[in-house]
């Protein structure tokens, strides 16, 4: 009979730890795993590059929206880099700012006055904008840059570089970063520590997560702050879609259709961290609903079994949306353990050992960011000296995760928008709707009262 009991009880927690970390495993760790060591043969390995000799003409666009504070610096940057100047020419296209971003363009105009650049206007939305541009380009590449960011010295060069040396590439996309300076600026010990967090998420999403992408031509999206492509190939597309707030991965889904779309690792760009947790949270729900709004545009006739197989967008759809609802449940279900029950040092011990095989892949792709940071150090030191932050990524991405998946709730329920909603508004409802839940008793109470009284 003891025997017995014991096999059942060891049959009971194997099943337990099976289906607590299944999900975790499949869909994270082994994956974690298995690119670590595709990046590292790709570092190692890494065929040499060709002739760096011819450099093409390259038009830059810089699409500006109240950027009176942050155009000076993006422009600076783009006049410091090492690409000749008398190859480029620069399109800033305002959409319909009201600050004094054209007094701030027009100082800088005289200020970097051998840099040919030019002032366009229009007032129809940033996707309509970024096409006027496009029409109004005359370089061999496009590279279009976010006017809040600075680009590394090397960047224009190395995206050109990559374009002559890979034919077969119609776009590119870059490696986006926080600025680093900006982040250790930050007042209030916890929001600094989430900036370094976003940092450290940068790093791996670019350096890990789109350059296994890029080895398989699987980028589900080019970055709208820092982007690149042949003329050739962006002219003969749709171009940028008006009709969806994630314009980059619309015509990301476009350009998939004329070539590779690859990530040019070396070619840094440094944006400002996140300002707020609103900001977060507004952020990450719009990329969420961009996704779904592009997919539903190229995927609708492939949302099937064999579409899982044989189109890796709608895997990527399928992981990032459907999966997550046993996610969902895999977090509710580990509360209510519990009350079945389940010792809480199972339980708790679970989570513990969970979370540390996320820290294990956070761990592995740490390393594989540090060999991509080689060509620039200053960021390479800074991203060693605050490793300890890795400890705190797996509660990041927790907290990510829910914001996304708000995102996909939203995006059942409203209309596309760029205005969403902040956390501070949706915290609001909440509180409203658990307090009109807590006062529904009392008053069908009072109701019931006033009718027996006759009142």
């Amino acid at each position: 009979m003891d025997i017995q009991i014991l096999l059942v009880r060891i049959s009971r927690e194997m099943i337990f730890w099976m289906a607590w970390i299944i999900i975790p495993l499949v869909m994270e760790i082994l994956p974690a795993i298995g690119g670590f060591f595709i990046l590292l043969k790709k570092r190692l390995f890494r065929k040499k590059a060709g002739e760096k000799g011819f450099l093409p003409q390259i038009t830059m666009i810089i699409p500006v929206y109240n950027s009176a504070d942050s155009l000076r610096a993006c422009l600076e940057s783009v006049y410091q880099s090492d690409y000749p100047i008398r190859l480029m020419d620069v399109l800033i296209i305002n959409n319909g700012s009201t600050d004094n971003s054209f007094e701030v363009f027009a100082k800088c105009q005289a200020e970097f006055n051998d840099l040919p650049m030019t002032w366009l206007n229009a007032s129809q939305g940033k996707a309509k904008a970024l096409n006027l541009a496009l029409f109004n380009s005359y370089g061999k590449y496009i590279i279009h840059i976010d006017s809040d960011g600075k680009l590394h010295k090397a960047a224009i060069k190395n995206i050109a570089e990559r374009f002559e040396q890979e034919p077969d590439t119609v776009c590119l996309t870059g490696s986006i970063l926080t600025n680093m300076k900006e982040i250790e600026k930050t007042k209030g010990f916890f929001f600094k520590l989430v900036r370094r967090c976003e940092f450290f998420e940068y790093c791996q999403s670019f350096l890990v997560g789109r350059n296994i992408e890029s080895e398989f031509n699987n980028i589900y999206t080019l970055s709208g702050a820092f982007s690149a492509f042949r003329k050739s190939a962006i002219m003969k597309s749709q171009m940028y879609n008006s009709t969806t707030v994630s314009e980059d991965t619309q015509v990301t889904f476009q350009m998939r259709e004329k070539g590779r779309v690859r990530l040019c690792e070396n070619a840094f760009f440094f944006v400002d961290p996140i300002e707020s947790y609103n900001k977060l949270y507004t952020q990450r729900q719009r990329w969420q609903r961009g996704e779904i709004e592009v997919s539903h545009m190229f995927l609708e006739k492939d949302l099937n079994v064999a579409g899982f197989f044989s189109n890796f967008m709608v895997r990527v759809l399928l992981f990032d949306h459907t999966f997550a609802f046993p996610r969902l449940i895999w977090f509710f279900a580990l509360i209510f353990l519990v009350f079945l029950n389940y010792p809480i040092s199972l339980v708790m011990g679970s989570a513990v050992i969970i979370y540390m095989l996320y820290f294990l892949s956070m761990l592995l792709f740490f390393l594989n960011v540090i060999l991509y940071l080689s060509s620039v150090q200053d960021v390479l030191k800074y991203y060693k000296a605050k490793w300890h932050t890795i400890l705190l990524l797996p509660a990041f991405n927790f907290v990510v995760f829910w914001i996304r998946f708000a995102g996909i709730i939203n995006s059942i329920k409203n209309t596309g928008s760029w205005k969403t909603t902040t956390l501070t508004e949706e915290w609001k409802k909440i509180k409203k709707a658990v307090n009109d839940d807590f006062h529904l008793p009392s008053r069908i109470v009072m109701s019931l009262r006033r009718r027996v009284n006759n009142e």
